[in-house]
């Protein structure tokens, strides 16, 4: 130990305590300092511990798209481009007139029938069959659900920042946070909210995972991409709702920049023939 010295006082009276992952705990017997020397040892019987910064990193991404679907995909989008699909112009003014009601002081003011409207409509994005929700705003009374729909939008959109967009709404959509808004407002209407309020960003495909219609059998159709299946601790709706959007959006890039479109896009380019591999 006499080649050590105490990296606060320069002393070499010190100590070395070995540490159950293989490192030295150094004690300074001068001044009192400790720290750490060497590299920590997993144990390969406990496995390594999952962010959601390493979880994500693991994601897949658009490098992971082979060449010859990614230029399958290219030839597809010229096809589509070609019939120049015009937008619906009803979107843009829903969509501006509930991104202003969905403000934090907009919020406040929403009324049961503009939500409850916001809900069924198909303009922007299609919730689907929306009995299951019709009922327990029937159940809970429309002034009652129409508070507790306020307190999901404004958890999604404005909760805890500590938390992630993600993360919020995983708890929305799980239930894992007892008494958190409506129980009925589940992952299609909060990813329509975010259609709505984030336009350029979230596709108006409203279900991670869904017959052939989800992100994920989107992303494996059109992309040939493995998507992870929906997990609670690790793979959490939240994330794999989110990430496989900005997934999308980054694949599909700035050749169909209207989401409405490139969604559009996605649903027809499923249905065309795949390349050959031969």
């Amino acid at each position: 130990m006499a080649l050590i010295t105490c990296p606060t006082c320069s002393s070499e009276d010190i100590d070395g305590t070995p540490q159950p992952d293989s490192r030295l705990l150094i004690h300074c017997n001068a001044c009192g300092h400790e720290w750490l020397r060497g590299e920590a040892r997993r144990d390969p019987a406990r496995p390594a511990v999952q962010t959601a910064e390493s979880l994500q990193a693991t994601f897949p991404s658009p490098a992971d798209v082979r060449p010859d679907v990614r230029e399958r995909v290219m030839l597809l989008t010229s096809e589509f481009l070609m019939e120049r699909p015009e937008p619906d112009p009803s979107v843009e003014a829903y969509r501006v007139r509930y991104a202003e009601l969905f403000t934090r002081d907009g919020l406040r003011t929403a009324t049961p029938d503009q939500l409850l409207y916001f809900a069924n409509s198909t303009t922007v994005a299609d919730p689907g069959n929306m009995s299951g929700f019709n009922r327990a705003w029937k159940t809970a009374g429309p002034d009652k659900a129409a508070a507790m729909v306020r307190d999901s939008i404004e958890y999604l959109l404005y909760g805890p920042e500590s938390l992630k967009l993600e993360d919020r709404m995983t708890h929305l959509v799980d239930g894992s946070k007892k008494g958190l808004g409506f129980p009925s407002f589940k992952e299609s209407l909060l990813t329509k909210v975010l259609c709505v309020v984030e336009p350029e960003r979230f596709l108006p495909v409203v279900r991670y995972t869904a017959a052939a219609s989800g992100k994920k059998e989107l992303a494996k159709v059109v992309f040939e991409l493995d998507l992870p299946p929906v997990e609670k601790s690790a793979w959490t709706i939240g994330r794999l709702a989110v990430w496989s959007n900005d997934l999308l959006r980054s694949l599909i890039g700035n050749d169909v920049p209207d989401l409405q479109q490139a969604a559009r896009f996605l649903q027809w380019a499923k249905g065309q023939p795949v390349l050959s591999r031969s």
